[in-house]
């Protein structure tokens, strides 16, 4: 590992690694497994997600990247089982700040992750040159590599210690990996407000020669995360 990689990469303690099944993503950006055939797709931060394990085996063609992915696979899984237990546990104090139509119940929700964490770790041992490593704002693929970019949980949500020139420099480094569009998902921070500076954003990326659109989905777990953003290259 290079010292800039040593530098960069967060301590596995800071990386919290829950994802999403890959039912979640195709409600989650209001998509189908057939929109999806024949074109190349980067999940970027992909985390604990199983959307690249099980597209891959659907016949589709992902790449995953996250700053997690320097960390072991089994280290990875081991903090992600902890992961999971944590946030259950903070599940029991917060369960009116979500919406129980697709999990049902807590129970629901830990086999969902449980599954999520299983099928991406498993696939990493796999399947290791599909799980790459990166820290955002920079990538390491190629101009326009990617026709479809999808990015879940991360920009946005996590306005309140991501600066909006980092949300500027990360969707410049997005719009340069992919051909086609990018959907980002969702649109509020973590306390399920609106992004701050969505408006800004959105006129940025307007002024840059793109197309975009808020567009609902179906699928809301978060109290307000229901839309994503679909942004399409000009």
């Amino acid at each position: 590992m290079s010292r800039v990689e040593q530098s960069t990469k967060l301590d596995l303690e800071r990386i919290v690694f829950i994802g999403r099944t890959f039912e979640e993503y195709l409600k989650m950006f209001s998509l189908s497994e057939e929109e999806l055939q024949g074109k190349k797709i980067l999940d970027c931060p992909a985390g604990a997600c199983s959307f690249t394990a099980v597209g891959n085996k659907s016949g589709l063609d992902v790449t995953a990247c996250d700053i997690a992915y320097y960390h072991s696979g089994q280290d990875l899984k081991n903090k992600g089982l902890q992961d999971i237990e944590h946030a259950m546990e903070h599940m029991q104090k917060a369960q009116n700040n979500y919406k129980w139509d697709y999990f049902k119940d807590i129970e629901g929700l830990r086999s969902h992750r449980l599954s999520a964490l299983q099928d991406c770790t498993k696939d990493m041992r796999e399947s290791s040159e599909r799980y790459i490593p990166v820290t955002l704002p920079a990538l390491p693929f190629e101009n326009e590599e990617f026709d479809i970019l999808l990015s879940a949980h991360f920009l946005f949500m996590y306005a309140d210690r991501l600066d909006y020139q980092f949300h500027i420099e990360t969707i410049n480094e997005l719009l340069r990996v992919t051909k086609q569009e990018i959907r980002i998902f969702p649109l509020v921070d973590l306390e399920g407000k609106r992004y701050e500076y969505l408006d800004k954003f959105i006129s940025y990326l307007n002024n840059n020669g793109c197309t975009v659109e808020e567009v609902n989905v179906p699928y809301e777990f978060q109290t307000n995360a229901n839309s994503m953003l679909k942004i399409r290259k000009g």
